[in-house]
């Protein structure tokens, strides 16, 4: 079986308010791609991370933060979506907490995930179309 890879893509984030910013936390985040690349190996995927330096978010709010987020994962039928769009609203408004959830949906359970192009308005006016 050929791995899959499912890639966190992150765009630029020019933030506008500080409170936005500290809810980005490096350490948080670095520990968690280290845990969640080992547990999916096992099971056959590649995670990565990556910094998307060709589109700037400009961040107001955490709805801007989690679209600021992109998973991509082909083999599962996930092209370039915002974590907005495939988590919906995020429960405790904790940025590796909410990655993990849309990187497991995404794992494993897919067919959850509200198609894109479809008319249910999940995410935040971030351009991905959903």
């Amino acid at each position: 079986m050929k791995g899959k890879k499912l890639t966190v893509a992150f765009y630029r984030r020019d933030f506008r308010r500080q409170e936005w910013r500290k809810a980005w936390d490096e350490e948080q985040l670095a520990a968690l791609f280290t845990r969640c690349a080992a547990e999916l190996s096992s099971l056959g995927y590649e995670l990565q991370r990556v910094e998307d330096e060709n589109f700037t978010m400009e961040i107001k709010g955490y709805g801007d933060l989690l679209n600021s987020v992109r998973i991509r994962c082909p083999q599962q039928g996930i092209g370039n979506m915002c974590l907005g769009h495939i988590i919906g609203q995020s429960a405790n408004l904790n940025l590796a907490e909410d990655i993990e959830r849309g990187i497991n949906r995404v794992a494993f359970a897919p067919e959850t995930i509200e198609p894109e192009g479809s008319d249910k308005i999940v995410c935040h006016n971030c351009g991905c179309g959903c």
